[in-house]
């Protein structure tokens, strides 16, 4: 007998009160041109409710989603043999939903790095034998995460460490026919150190998994980040930032602050973005990674942040500063009052997907179904 896990009243009610909205939604505007863009969710988008991997392809059949990009082992529950990824592959694609996979740091000395899959050789090959079970085209790796930019050597050092593993797997990831994706992650890299590394490791079979709030902590332009990845992108985790000007307080120094939020909600311009990338990366599909509701602030002023940083980036700050005046600030998410948090997070992790999802498909042209 099929294994289904149980669903609460609450979810049901929360289910049906956000396909009535995605409907409604799709009444408010005019028929986009249709892009021919594959359009799904990354499973980090709904990481409160917890989900095993096949209530997350439920879930992406529900979204009338192509695609759905599981980028952690966690949801496998354990299975991470062949015949039950096979299962898995099978189960998806009878509901018209291809599987991308990923997992997380290969850089063994990056301080996201974890031993939980081995080496990072080791890490990196599981993630390649699975991606091949599942049929998923790539599988999605990081370096680490803005803090190693501090590290002994900076970023520099840590993008050579992650270059050598990339290489000593090579062989691995042709001979499955599987791509890796390494993701421009939490302001480890900005998008033309990303594409040194991609270099670096030879190309090829080594790409980009380009996340487009992520390029914000950096200080890019989603828009122009994209500019310089393009060619090498072959997956994606997506949402829309606003970014605003933030004023100097007490003893801190003003600069710019970032708030990642739904689709269509941030003043990113979403229709010069899939403008290029409809031209530059044909075939890649679109795969929203809400992660929304808290800001970050740089202190773009203060003249030590810039270590952080290397030199020559005047061109790429003058178009986030651009960005900055386009936008204003958001309220950070709070739970309603009198209710729980974890149970208020769900919902609201929910609804930010579902309307990212419904403004792709309805504004932007997204998606292959109708």
């Amino acid at each position: 007998m099929e294994h289904r896990p149980v669903i609460s009243r609450r979810d049901l009610l929360a289910a049906g009160s956000l396909a009535a909205a995605a409907v409604l939604a799709r009444t408010a505007h005019a028929a986009p041109r249709r892009r021919g863009i594959p359009l799904g969710y990354d499973n980090f988008a709904v990481r409160a409710m917890k989900w095993n991997a096949r209530r997350l392809v439920d879930h992406a059949d529900s979204l009338e989603c192509d695609s759905l990009f599981i980028t952690d082992f966690g949801p496998f529950e354990g299975k991470l043999d062949d015949a039950s990824l096979g299962e898995l592959r099978r189960y998806a694609a009878d509901k018209g939903v291809k599987l991308v996979l990923g997992s997380w740091s290969i850089c063994p000395t990056s301080k996201s790095f974890k031993a939980d899959w081995g080496t990072a050789e080791e890490h990196l090959a599981t993630g390649i034998r699975m991606a091949k079970a599942l049929g998923s085209p790539a599988f999605r790796v990081v370096l680490g995460n803005q803090e190693d930019r501090r590290s002994e050597g900076g970023i520099a050092a840590r993008i050579a460490d992650t270059v050598a593993v990339l290489k000593k797997c090579r062989p691995l990831a042709e001979d499955a026919g599987v791509k890796i994706a390494v993701e421009n992650h939490a302001g480890d890299m900005t998008s033309r150190e990303l594409a040194g590394l991609v270099a670096d490791a030879g190309g090829g079979v080594v790409g980009v998994n380009f996340d487009s709030g992520n390029a914000c902590w950096t200080l890019e332009d989603p828009v122009r980040a994209l500019e310089h990845l393009a060619p090498h992108v072959v997956t994606t985790s997506l949402r829309d930032t606003m970014v605003w000007e933030s004023p100097a307080a007490g003893d801190k120094p003003g600069g710019v602050t970032c708030q990642w939020t739904a689709m269509g909600e941030g003043c990113t311009d979403l229709v010069a973005f899939f403008d290029l990338f409809e031209k530059a990366c044909p075939g890649v599909a679109v795969h929203i990674e809400t992660i929304s509701g808290f800001p970050r602030s740089f202190p773009i002023h203060d003249r030590d942040f810039w270590k952080l940083f290397p030199d020559g980036r005047a061109e790429d700050l003058a178009a986030f500063l651009a960005l900055a005046k386009r936008g204003r600030p958001i309220e950070p998410f709070q739970p309603p009052a009198g209710e729980a948090r974890a149970a208020a997070e769900r919902e609201y992790q929910l609804a930010e997907l579902a309307r990212s999802i419904t403004y792709c498909r309805d504004v932007l042209g997204l998606g292959l179904k109708s």
